[in-house]
Parts: C-alpha cells; structure tokens; sequence
C-alpha cells in the first residue's frame, strides 16, 4: 500500500513539473521579445542592406517594444554574416538581412559552411532595388554603346567593382561581358560604401550597384548612370533606359533584401516577426522612404520567401554555370 501512495505521489509530482514546464515554456514564447534584437547586415555600413535594415529596424523597435540593433558583419561576398546567424542561438534575437547574393554564393563558393535553403527560416522579403550600371563622371562614355566601344578599344583595361564574390553585381558584370564581347577586370569589395569611394576616386572604372547608394551621387553629377540591370525602368531613374533597352536583350537582374532567421526558430516567434515586419513594410511612411531610396518594398509571408530564394538558387546555378563565374 506504502508503495502504490509512493508511486502516486510521484507520478502527481512529475505531472505537476512537466505542467509547470510547459506553462513555463509558454509564458517564454509569449514575454518575446524581452530583450535587444539584432539585424546583422553582412555588408559594411552605407550600403544598401544597411540603409534598409536601420529604416526597418527603426520602425519595428516601436511595435516590438524593444531596440532594434543593426550589426555589420562583412566579408566573402556577405557569406561571413550569413554563417554567423546560420550558427547563433535561435531563439528570435539574431537575424540575418539576407539578399539575392546568398542565393548565388550556393553556388559559386564549393564549400559554404551552411545551406542557405535548410539553415535558415525565412521571414519576408524586405524589398527588390534594381541594380544600375554606373560610371565616374570624368569617363568618356555616356551611354551603354559608347562603354562597349571604349571596353573593346582597351581590352582587359577597363575595371567594375562588385559587393564581392559571388554577388548580384559580379555575376551582372560578367553576364555583361559575355553578352557584349568585352573583357573588364572585376575588383571585389566587401561592400557598396568602399566601393563607391574607389569609383568616384576614379580607382575603378564602373559598377554595377543597387540605386540606393548611388543614386545622391547620380542627382549631383558626380556619377553618371548608364543603364539600370532590371528589365522595367527604375522609378527613382525614369530616364535610364534598361540593359535591355540598350541592346542587351533579355538582360533582367535586380536585387531583392529579406529577413531570416536560424532554421531552429520557433515558429510562432517567426510568424510574430513575419507579422509586425509586413505591417511596417505595408505602411505609408515605410513606402515612401522606400520610393526615395529607389526600391519597391514588398512584404511577403514567409513561404513566399522560402519559394523565392529556392526558384533564383535553381536560376543562378544555371547562369553561374554558363557564364562559367569563377572565386578569383
């Protein structure tokens, strides 16, 4: 009888502990975010991912109720950052601003750390801002026909800078060479800022960068802009013509930016953020920021996101194969 109370009284007391865990685990779930989260952005600061990621971060610290941190973390054509959050705690507080250069890392790089389709869990996409070829001021060239013949005439002389290897804009630089017959060197940097510097310092020739952060230097003169990469005109730059326009035809390469997370993130912490990050996206304010910066906002649901990044990884793999884009 003593034995059947024991067994009794401890089978209560484990329900009673495992009843108190669940409860516990719960009120977790629901008191997040209780401390600072950070947006890690794998470009140095001024490009476009920062820009986006501090005017998204600023608007969701308000309805979160808690700082929105944005942290740099550059390097090997933003593959460090994305490593870094691919590794972290998933817990809700480290997220990754990922872009459309991840989708063509998987398959320039041989030897990625992480699988950016299964070790990461996909919150929305921010926006899609279209790339524009871009030149010093003081180069001859003022417009796409005048840059071939000038390529052509120094072969192997002219260079284009990119946000690094295995990006949207080195895999635009050398599509362009492919398509035009010409030989430009490509210089890598770790992001749009140092970059930009160099091209109005005249270190390079041109680039191909997103129109957010070159877009101040286009309106004052101190860059011109050639053509825009996407296949539709760039509202921010309604005279450009496109690529496309320009005689290369079918040329159609944006960049798109969005949230992730670890893959192990619950997911109602996910589909929180997916919610609060779609209402600022979705809103007035957020949209006219965005219609200033030269990108069209977008704000999908996660699954959206997840088919997204799984249909451009299967497209690039195609075109990195045929343009034969190698790490240098």
């Amino acid at each position: 009888m003593k034995n059947i109370h024991t067994i009794t009284r401890r089978r209560l007391v484990q329900a009673i502990t495992l009843a108190v865990a669940i409860s516990g685990g719960s009120a977790m779930a629901q008191a997040w975010p209780s401390k600072p989260i950070r947006l890690i952005v794998p470009f140095p600061p001024g490009g476009t991912t920062d820009v986006l990621a501090r005017t998204l971060g600023d608007k969701l610290s308000q309805s979160l109720g808690q700082a929105v941190v944005v942290e740099s973390r550059p390097g090997a054509g933003a593959t460090l950052g994305a490593d870094y959050v691919a590794k972290s705690r998933p817990d809700g507080y480290t997220l990754l601003i990922g872009a459309i250069h991840h989708t063509i890392a998987t398959s320039v790089y041989k030897n990625l750390p992480y699988d950016f389709q299964k070790d990461f869990a996909p919150i929305t996409t921010i926006a899609l801002v279209p790339n524009v070829l871009v030149v010093n001021a003081s180069t001859p060239a003022r417009n796409v026909a005048e840059l071939v013949a000038l390529a052509k005439a120094q072969p192997g002389k002219l260079t284009y800078g990119s946000n690094g290897n295995g990006t949207a804009q080195h895999l635009i630089g050398t599509e362009f060479q492919n398509l035009t017959g010409t030989t430009l060197v490509h210089v890598p940097y770790k992001g749009s800022g140092p970059m930009d510097i160099d091209l109005l310092g005249g270190q390079i020739t041109l680039a191909f960068d997103t129109v957010t952060p070159v877009l101040p230097f286009i309106r004052s003169g101190k860059m011109r802009a050639l053509a825009v990469t996407t296949g539709k005109r760039s509202s921010a730059l309604p005279d450009v013509p496109t690529l496309d326009e320009a005689g290369l035809k079918g040329f159609d390469i944006g960049t798109w930016f969005g949230v992730l997370a670890p893959a192990a993130t619950p997911k109602d912490i996910v589909a929180r953020l997916n919610v609060e990050m779609v209402k600022v996206i979705r809103s007035p304010e957020f949209r006219k920021r965005m219609g200033e910066l030269g990108a069209e906002p977008i704000g999908n649901s996660a699954d959206q996101m997840a088919l997204q990044i799984k249909a451009d990884t299967e497209k690039f793999a195609k075109l990195v194969k045929d343009a034969q884009v190698t790490i240098q």
